[in-house]
């Protein structure tokens, strides 16, 4: 089910937009979200920024979860503008350290395909390879 939802997510498009017409690098975003970025800070100004701003952002995901279980509905939308908010600060992190946000998604994807060559498996999770982090 979560696959299928990820698949889902991946072929979902801002209204307006059709598949394949407009695809955006983590690069591109994380230029385009660079002008954003307050220029008064200081590298480790932006980088402190940017790790706070994570976590009140998940905050924020989280608490619309836990609004669920006090009879709210969970609106989808904002959810999604909060995992967009998430996704800024993670970029405004890696600028602030000097790396690509497209370096970032493929070292991680390149640490998963070792870990879980098959795919997932709780025995690769429970019985990591020394050094895997």
């Amino acid at each position: 089910m979560i696959r299928q939802q990820a698949q889902r997510a991946v072929r979902h498009r801002p209204p307006g937009k059709e598949m394949g017409s407009e695809k955006m690098t983590g690069n591109e975003y994380q230029r385009l979200a660079a002008r954003t970025i307050n220029e008064s800070l200081t590298t480790i100004e932006q980088e402190l920024h940017a790790m706070h701003g994570m976590s009140a952002e998940v905050g924020e995901l989280h608490s619309l979860y836990q609004k669920a279980y006090q009879g709210h509905t969970m609106n989808e939308e904002h959810a999604k503008k909060e995992v967009g908010d998430i996704l800024w600060m993670i970029a405004e992190y890696c600028t602030a350290n000097g790396w690509d946000l497209d370096d970032i998604m493929w070292l991680n994807i390149d640490k998963l395909r070792a870990r879980y060559p098959e795919g997932f498996d709780a025995e690769h999770s429970l019985h990591r390879k020394e050094g895997d982090i």
